[in-house]
């Protein structure tokens, strides 16, 4: 048991610094973004798997050879009010923890959750105030405010697509259908649960700096997953040019946009250096995704998730 919550827990770094780090500025992600967001996830969940594991298989020692074991052995000492005779403090102090973690993140992810609803719901009350319908396109409001914006909202029984007056008079009737493509496939691909999820993660854990590398990165990759499904209805071209177009608007000159995203340069972390990586990969046409990669990348996802739970349950199945 010792030796699995050593284990545990160098897993537990590695996926805590290292290897967020190593995936966070390469190159590979941009041109596969779900392959990269699969990973992200897996790595979120293994961490976590991890860091709780090693201490909960610390803290249960005295209890069993196997966690499963040890854990009914120590749920019957629980209720029985006892504890073994060689169980030390700093074993309770870890399955304290181990439990706490636990909790802490499940709470904070209910809690994200639950917010998030409210906040959505309040908004879609302030559009139907302070909004106009357009009226050939459905489920489409317009708030008269100069800044472009777009966004869209899910919900029942339909999304709700958000545009700006601006947004209406800086572009041209085909730059303004890739817009809203691209919004539109946010909803599609439930990219707000995403979203939700590691937002969680980064409010459950404000002095971690990974929660928010992990953050800025799935932001981005969730934009480009977009732009992947509204070309497919829209071209490259009309969507790369809206996507300039409105990031130079919001910077309100030229002079101020940020340089081209190299391949091992830090995350973009603003709506300029996210417009100028969507932008570079929309015109890169000699872009390629290789199949073996991809292959790769996905196997190491679920790597990662089954090596913490066959530390932890292994045992107990030989």
């Amino acid at each position: 048991m010792l030796a699995v919550a050593i284990a545990l827990a160098v897993f537990a770094f590695a996926l805590a610094w290292p290897v967020p780090v190593v995936l966070a500025t390469a190159a590979w992600p941009r041109r596969m973004p779900g392959a990269a967001l699969v990973l992200w996830q897996a790595i979120a969940l293994a961490g976590g798997l991890s860091m709780i594991g090693s201490l909960l298989v610390f803290g249960l020692i005295p209890f069993g050879d196997d966690l499963p074991h040890a854990a009914g052995a120590f749920l019957a000492d629980l209720v029985a009010g006892r504890l073994p005779a060689d169980a030390n403090f700093f074993e309770m102090f870890a399955l304290a923890g181990a439990v706490l973690l636990g909790a802490h993140l499940l709470l904070n992810l209910v809690r994200t959750s639950w917010r998030a609803e409210r906040q959505r719901r309040h908004h879609v009350q302030l559009l139907r105030l302070l909004s106009d319908p357009l009226p050939e396109q459905p489920g489409t409001r317009v708030i008269d405010h100069a800044t472009p914006v777009a966004y869209c909202l899910p919900g029942a029984p339909r999304a709700v697509t958000v545009l700006s007056a601006g947004l209406l008079e800086l572009l041209p009737d085909e730059e303004l259908a890739a817009v809203v493509a691209h919004e539109r496939a946010h909803v599609t691909q439930h990219h707000h649960v995403l979203q939700v999820a590691f937002s969680a993660w980064r409010s459950a854990l404000p002095w971690f700096p990974i929660a928010t590398r992990a953050h800025e990165a799935v932001g981005l990759l969730i934009e480009l997953l977009a732009d992947d499904q509204a070309r497919r209805t829209v071209s490259e071209r009309n969507l790369s040019r809206a996507v300039a177009r409105v990031a130079l608007a919001a910077n309100g000159t030229g002079d101020g946009a940020s340089s081209p995203v190299g391949p091992f340069s830090p995350v973009p972390a603003t709506p300029a250096e996210w417009a100028d990586a969507r932008v570079a990969r929309l015109t890169d046409v000699a872009s390629t995704t290789a199949p073996a990669l991809r292959l790769s990348v996905l196997a190491c996802a679920v790597a990662l998730v089954l090596v913490p739970t066959l530390m932890l349950l292994g045992p107990a199945v030989r």
